[in-house]
């Protein structure tokens, strides 16, 4: 074995200690956002419930009532109602926040998020040093993929922190996918470092590669916002129906924003990446111009992907439709992603096509 065939070997099981590392860490950051859930379960402030389901709350919304507790303390039973619904919704206050206001909750929160921060670089080295192993851009299969869509989906949820965005109740749902989607990578669609096959010898792979990680990343957060966009506008219509949903719901469900800002924030991170995703698609073709002599063969996933776009498509288009707002387009953006999913996993290891490198 030669010096350098010697140093990639050694590079690849560095990766392999990176990527099994930050799985560590997403651990450590997982138990810290379910104490920030349980301890933000325990606070008192930003109960929706009567803002919801009292006849006059739109009427006293200037005025919170004030209860006094024993010891002098004074509560404000419902916050100031701030909305940012859209016209003809309903105006509903933003939850605090996963931490519900309180101390401790709080204090978890942040260590949740920077034990995330931490598992985020290590396993971007961890990507970083699968490069340098085979020498080409880390995704030329399912494994190197899906590490890097890890990657990326982190680093996308972090940057919207960083931009005061606030997402901190992503966080949960965003660290538990991607400890599935490493224990899946790192247990049953592991491969060995190795060279490409002769198709994907192109800058084009990173290019048109990169930006459907990135794509895919941004596309997963505006699902988890629609889901719980979906859960949140059915815990509000119990409400305002008179209906009394159980104590673990109201619980989570007070927390997060109103169903009317999650709905805002997967449409404006969708409609934000679909044009990216048609150049993916567009950047695709001109690769297998190059690559096979043609622009468009109609292969499996040549298909899904279109079909991916024309979903995205429906529900930007349901989005400006009078009648399909809301659940119904909601539904769509499901149903896109899922689109996305299987593009992915199930044309990759079921059907078998030009771009079969799934390597499992």
């Amino acid at each position: 074995m030669n010096l350098a065939a010697a140093t990639n070997e050694s590079l690849a099981e560095a990766s392999n200690v990176l990527i099994y590392s930050s799985m560590a860490v997403y651990t450590l950051a997982f138990f810290a956002h379910i104490a920030e859930w349980v301890f933000g379960s325990r606070s008192k402030v930003g109960r929706t419930a009567a803002a919801l389901s009292a006849p006059s709350a739109k009427a006293s919304a200037a005025a919170p009532a004030v209860k006094a507790q024993a010891g002098g303390t004074a509560v404000l039973e419902r916050p100031e109602v701030i909305t940012r619904s859209a016209t003809g919704t309903r105006d509903v206050p933003d939850g605090p926040g996963a931490a519900g206001g309180t101390f401790k909750g709080d204090l978890y929160g942040r260590i949740a998020v920077s034990l995330t921060v931490v598992a985020f670089l290590v396993e971007a080295g961890g990507v970083i040093t699968r490069a340098l192993s085979v020498q080409r851009a880390p995704w030329a299969n399912m494994y190197e993929f899906s590490i890097t869509f890890s990657t990326v989906a982190v680093g996308s949820y972090l940057v919207l922190l960083a931009l005061k965005k606030n997402v901190r109740w992503i966080g949960l749902p965003l660290v538990t996918t991607v400890l599935l989607d490493l224990g899946i990578a790192v247990t049953t669609l592991y491969t060995d470092s190795d060279q490409l096959v002769p198709a994907l010898h192109s800058y084009w792979l990173w290019i048109h590669v990169s930006t459907a990680i990135l794509c895919g990343a941004v596309f997963y957060l505006g699902a988890v916002g629609t889901i719980l966009y979906l859960f949140r506008d059915s815990y509000e219509n119990k409400l305002a129906s008179g209906g009394t949903p159980g104590k673990f719901a109201s619980s989570v469900m007070e927390r997060l924003p109103s169903a009317a800002s999650l709905d805002k924030f997967a449409y404006r991170i969708n409609a934000a990446v679909f044009p990216l995703w048609t150049f993916t698609i567009i950047a695709g073709a001109i690769w297998a111009g190059d690559a096979w002599g043609r622009y468009w063969g109609w292969d499996p996933k040549e298909v899904w992907s279109f079909i991916t776009w024309v979903a995205y498509a429906a529900y930007l288009h349901a989005r400006a439709t009078a009648g399909w707002k809301g659940r119904k387009a909601a539904y769509l953006a499901l149903v896109a992603f899922a689109c996305w999913l299987f593009n992915y996993y199930g044309v990759n290891i079921f059907v078998s096509g030009l771009h079969s490198y799934a390597g499992v």
